[in-house]
């Protein structure tokens, strides 16, 4: 029961972020006033504002990122920079646990400074290297007459309230119901398994923790980032190994990006990528914090 109420819980946490995104697409789709928020999407302050949403604790804005970026309406850099600054439930656990914790306390701006800085830095990085203009990509085009949009359907003759609010709706279900799925069965693997023994796996060294964390927060559940950051939180691992763990930890926003079994590829790699940018940045941030004497 516990793993179907957090199932259950965690699902309800993204359920309005899924429904604001598709009804802001079907918005952005029939021309209305909230397309110019394309500009902001699109424009040259898009990593900066993916990397500050981001930050913001749970994993709702990293959802919406992967439905914006499977429309097409985000570039690859921006997406990157959303995942990379999401931490789920990280700066929670930091804070409940920092009055009783100085390293906790302490660790709260270096862990946000840092991961925005690796977020914007690399989705700048990747927008500049990787040429997908998707501003000049128009959302809806013309197929024998009828006018076909990016959701595959004709929107003629459909009332305002069935355009933008139960279509949307029924997008979100849709997805939700996946989502669901995927919850249940992670939280049924990771009760079997453990946290205990998945926060003693993670312990390896300065150069090896960061390919550990990495991996565990590639899990796309909140367990992931409660146990990256408690093991830190208790000095089992080092701040380098957290960095890398909670810069892969996007949660449900990679459930969303790798439904997309069309563009497999692209998304395998785009997480790939986000994998080997977390354990470098931690190896790095290990050698360092070793160099000056911080040992954890």
């Amino acid at each position: 029961m516990e793993v179907i109420v957090d199932a259950l819980k965690d699902t309800a946490i993204v359920f309005p972020f899924i429904l604001i995104i598709y009804m802001l697409i079907e918005l952005m789709e029939n021309g209305t006033a909230a397309g110019k928020s394309r500009r902001a999407l699109q424009g040259p302050l898009a990593p900066l504002l993916g990397g500050a949403t981001g930050l913001v604790p749970q994993c709702g804005f990293s959802v919406m990122a992967a439905k914006l970026y499977d429309k097409g309406l985000i570039r690859t850099g921006t997406i990157m920079a959303v995942f990379l600054a999401t931490s789920d439930e990280a700066l929670i656990i930091l804070l409940v646990n920092s009055p009783l914790s100085a390293h906790a306390a302490q660790s709260i701006l270096p862990l946000i400074l840092i991961k925005l800085l690796i977020a914007v830095g690399v989705g700048y990085l990747v927008n500049a290297i990787i040429p997908d203009r998707i501003e000049s990509v128009p959302l809806a085009h013309s197929e024998g007459g009828e006018i076909t949009y990016s959701c595959g359907h004709s929107h003629e003759d459909k009332s305002s309230v069935k355009l933008y609010v139960v279509e949307p709706l029924l997008h979100t279900l849709k997805v939700t119901a996946f989502i669901l799925m995927v919850n249940l069965i992670l939280g049924f693997i990771i009760s079997e398994v453990g946290e205990d023994r998945i926060a003693e796996g993670l312990i390896g060294g300065t150069y090896f923790e960061p390919f550990i964390s990495a991996a565990v927060g590639l899990i796309p559940n909140c367990a992931s980032s409660t146990v990256i950051t408690e093991t830190f939180v208790l000095g089992g691992i080092k701040f380098g190994s957290c960095i890398a763990g909670l810069c892969t930890n996007a949660g449900l926003g990679l459930v969303v990006l790798l439904k997309n079994t069309k563009k497999i590829k692209r998304n395998i790699l785009l997480v790939l990528s986000l994998y080997a940018i977390a354990v470098l940045v931690g190896i790095i941030i290990n050698v360092i914090c070793s160099a000056v004497g911080i040992t954890v």
